[in-house]
């Protein structure tokens, strides 16, 4: 074999080994489940417990979306797992935060509702404030339109339902997503989850595999395989208001 056709050779084993592999997913076609609706709420949020893309700021109606997710579980008091068979109102609250990588927050109602900035009234408040009721003794997560979810009291389950009485305080611990969306704001304490920045071992591969062609081929192109910016550090500081 002469020198040019092994050269060739040579970089078409290369491009073999490093061209990306692109796999089709599989779309079940199993039944409708008919599982209760307990273990339904259960399945759902171990499917969906993943925290906030690294570098993202959660939102108000983020945390409502993560506290729908165990609609139907039953009310168990104390309980802030589903390991536990259950959740209480101020559970809930941990639970749905501690699902978008919101950690630290105080386990009871009464202390939560020292979190983040009062609202003046429930005209004001948006989805993702919280309500709490008899001065810290009940909390759920507003959801708008007059409406809240909460786990309300022993034999009953999550649930969407009126805001039933005026709360005592309602606290704004969140950003909304129009905020997010426009100018950066500090207002109202936004919690901001970060991480490292992390490069997919497809496109490494695949990087990896351009640059030694090009090194074979005699070019030495090797700029920008890895190139990147590093994210900012994690600061949930701003959550937290004046403590009662």
């Amino acid at each position: 074999m002469t020198g040019i056709a092994a050269v060739q050779a040579r970089i078409a084993e290369l491009q073999a080994a490093f061209t990306p592999t692109v796999s089709t997913p599989t779309v079940s076609t199993s039944a409708v489940s008919t599982e209760p609706v307990f273990a339904q709420a259960l399945s759902a949020a171990q499917a969906t417990t993943t925290p906030a893309a690294s570098g993202s700021t959660v939102t108000g109606e983020a945390l409502v979306e993560s506290a729908k997710k165990y609609q139907g579980t039953p009310y168990v008091w104390g309980g802030e797992s589903l390991a536990e068979g259950g959740l209480d109102c101020s559970g809930l609250v941990q639970r749905a935060l501690a699902d978008l990588g919101v950690t630290d927050i105080p386990r009871t109602a009464r202390q939560q509702m020292t979190l983040g900035q009062e609202v003046p009234s429930l005209d004001q408040a948006r989805p993702g404030d919280l309500v709490v009721f008899g001065g810290g003794s009940h909390i759920g997560i507003y959801v708008g339109d007059g409406k809240m979810i909460d786990a309300p009291k022993p034999g009953d389950q999550v649930r969407i339902r009126d805001v039933y009485t005026e709360p005592t305080t309602i606290r704004r611990i969140l950003p909304s997503a129009a905020e997010v969306a426009g100018p950066a704001t500090a207002s109202w304490g936004a919690a901001t989850t970060a991480g490292p920045a992390t490069t997919s071992t497809t496109d490494t591969s695949t990087a990896a595999g351009q640059t030694a062609l090009a090194l074979l081929a005699g070019n030495g192109a090797t700029t920008g395989l890895f190139s990147g910016a590093t994210p900012p550090t994690t600061d949930l500081s701003a959550l937290w208001g004046a403590t009662a």
